[in-house]
């Protein structure tokens, strides 16, 4: 083989990874998708205005995900006993009271919500993985997952962090969230969520950034597009964590703030169902939304 055949050819190699590469990371790719929204309408949601963006009030959201963190707790929170508040003192007695192990996070969702999500390949074409039902079945207008990562106002610096990376989340009001579970994203969130340890009190869960996290719900960020062969069954909503929310459940928040000193609450990015799925769906998400 002569030495412009084999330039040729390693060329050739190149060129198809790239393209393989491209089919997975296009949708991601904000240009790409600003040139081809008149080509994509069917695959936009729309809005007329920033309020009418949420599709459950979000104290509905609040009660999904304190119903699941209660259980969940219950699995996890007994190690901390020697400094039991009276919360968790009462959610020890609830504990106690239904007997029993504890329950997996699988399971507490399952018992709690009604249905499981897990990852797994997904059935789009290059699109790696996706998240699917996996048991029992969701009602239209259920909190199906959150989307997990470090929190980043409008103004600070998140440059190093976007470098190659698809899980950026830009929120209506230019917050975003930084849902990449590698690299320098993964260090940012685990140094920040070291850093707002309140005492014996975690007030953020870093195991989303495993295999196993231990809130079944922070699988979000795996969530796929949808296409015209496959409408959108779930939305992303945005949500501000209500100060009221207990202290002794935020250890299950797979979320943080970049800046210790936010003045605003935390906010959280979930999705929330368009309609009832059935076990064996994949998720499909609407990853732009439309505000006329």
């Amino acid at each position: 083989m002569s030495d412009i055949q084999t330039s040729l050819w390693m060329f050739t190699v190149v060129l198809r990874r790239f393209q393989n590469k491209w089919k997975s990371y296009r949708h991601r790719f904000v240009p790409w998708v600003v040139f081809n929204l008149s080509k994509n309408e069917k695959t936009l949601r729309k809005v007329t205005e920033r309020s009418k963006d949420k599709l459950v009030p979000d104290e509905e959201v609040s009660r999904s995900l304190l119903t699941l963190f209660r259980a969940l707790f219950r699995k996890h929170g007994f190690h901390q006993r020697h400094f039991q508040t009276p919360f968790m003192l009462q959610l020890t007695s609830e504990a106690e009271q239904v007997g029993g192990d504890p329950v997996c996070g699988q399971d507490a969702m399952l018992q709690t919500l009604g249905f499981c999500i897990e990852r797994k390949p997904s059935t789009l074409p290059f699109a790696g993985t996706g998240v699917f039902v996996t048991k029992g079945s969701v009602p239209k207008g259920a909190t199906v997952a959150m989307y997990p990562g470090t929190v980043y106002q409008p103004y600070e610096p998140i440059l190093l962090q976007s470098i190659r990376n698809p899980f950026l989340f830009r929120c209506i009001d230019g917050i975003l969230v930084d849902g990449n579970d590698k690299g320098i994203s993964r260090m940012v969130f685990k140094s920040c969520s070291g850093r707002d340890r309140i005492g014996p009190y975690l007030t953020s869960d870093t195991s989303w950034l495993t295999d196993t996290p231990h809130n079944p719900l922070a699988v979000g960020q795996y969530v796929n597009n949808c296409s015209y062969e496959r409408p959108a069954n779930v939305c992303y909503q945005e949500y501000d964590l209500p100060d009221k929310f207990p202290i002794e459940l935020r250890q299950y928040l797979p979320n943080v703030n970049y800046s210790q000193g936010t003045q605003r609450r935390l906010r959280c990015v979930v999705l929330v169902s368009l309609r009832d799925i059935s076990a064996g769906e994949e998720l499909f998400s609407n990853y732009y939304t439309i505000v006329h």
